[in-house]
């Protein structure tokens, strides 16, 4: 005992010390965040600058989010595991109860058994099927009362380990809790600079032609990723069986309300070429279909993005998210989740970009997916 409350000392006052450095960390983040956000504004920052900023800002937030994601799995496992171990513990506890009672009547019989005189029963033979059946019993009782003693040690063994297993994942997830809170603090801290950044970027592109010109340096901007993302696979030689014969089978890649404006215009004569699916912030992000990643990087106008393959010059476009979780090179499954809702790219509320392509050709979406 003297042992265990030292060890829960040194675990209390280690987690306690990273608490502590925890918060120096984010003191000093929000101290470099002013700071920048103060140097932008007195350096009145031509919009380049604060595309940038912007940028920065926007990885970062992903980064961050991408770790509170994972973090929230891992709690989310941590807690099934203690459910399950919690559950065995109690079935070990009744098993060990069970056998308890069971040796316990195992030895009275044992003792019974013992009342008869073995020898007078050697002396006469009239009376040897009786002793026969005596010995019989007697090697029985033995082998069921090892083979109980056996299982009772092995369950009070499991049970000594299970409640050990148990203090373990609760000072796990009591970490992980803490850990989920710190990042959301970033997070939280993350998003306030890029809301200011933001703030200061549409001031200086308040104009129609300046909005124009940004649209259209964005689009610029996605069709030569597209095309990189195009040669990348052709360079991969991966083979793929493209979609077209799914259309209008596709699935929804973020659960949500679809505007669907796909082909109306944007602004000026800017058209779009997708659509947008308007989710809760850090919701899945999911595959339409398998393929492979080509691009998974931030772009201007489009925020953090993840470009897919399907084959046979089929691409499917997902941008605005607030983390990606594949990377260039992974292979993805239909309906796996790639990435999380988000508003990256510049947007003011959570939401998805969503585009398919072919041969570099936008399609409307609206027609491909199952909505």
């Amino acid at each position: 005992m003297k042992l265990c409350a030292f060890v829960l000392c040194v675990l209390v006052s280690s987690w306690a010390g990273a608490q502590t450095q925890e918060q120096q960390k984010l003191a000093q983040l929000q101290a470099e965040l002013k700071a920048r956000q103060a140097t932008l504004a007195a350096n009145k920052a031509n919009a380049e600058e604060l595309q940038d900023a912007l940028k920065t800002s926007e990885v970062e937030i992903g980064k961050v989010a991408k770790l509170l994601n994972n973090t929230t799995s891992s709690l989310a496992d941590n807690r099934t595991e203690q459910a399950a171990l919690k559950k065995e513990q109690g079935s070990l506890k009744e098993a060990i109860l069970q056998q308890q009672s069971l040796l316990a009547g195992q030895l009275r019989s044992a003792f019974m058994a013992g009342n008869y005189d073995y020898a007078k029963m050697l002396f006469y033979q009239d009376e040897a099927s009786s002793f026969e059946r005596v010995i019989t019993y007697y090697q029985y009782l033995s082998k069921a009362r090892v083979k109980a003693i056996n299982e009772f040690k092995d369950n009070v063994a499991r049970l000594e380990e299970v409640t050990a297993q148990l203090a373990e994942k609760a000072q796990a997830l009591s970490e992980l809790v803490a850990e989920q809170k710190q990042q959301r603090n970033i997070l939280l801290t993350r998003q306030k600079d890029r809301e200011q950044t933001l703030k200061k970027l549409n001031q200086k592109i308040a104009s129609d032609a300046a909005k124009v010109s940004t649209l259209k340096q964005n689009e610029e901007a996605l069709v030569r990723a597209i095309e990189e993302a195009k040669k990348r696979a052709a360079a991969a030689k991966t083979v793929l069986a493209g979609l077209a014969g799914y259309k209008g089978k596709l699935l929804k890649p973020a659960n949500g309300r679809v505007r669907k404006l796909f082909g109306s215009r944007r602004q000026g004569q800017v058209k779009w070429k997708g659509i947008i699916i308007e989710g809760a912030e850090g919701s899945a992000v999911r595959a339409v279909s398998h393929g492979r990643v080509l691009y998974s990087d931030w772009l201007r106008g489009f925020g953090l993005v993840t470009i897919i393959d399907h084959g046979k010059g089929y691409m499917s476009v997902y941008g605005h998210n607030q983390a990606l979780l594949k990377q260039a090179g992974d292979t993805v499954a239909d309906g796996e989740t790639i990435a999380l809702v988000g508003q990256s790219g510049g947007q003011s509320n959570p939401n998805l970009y969503f585009e398919i392509r072919h041969k570099g050709k936008a399609l409307n979406p609206s027609q491909w997916l199952d909505i």
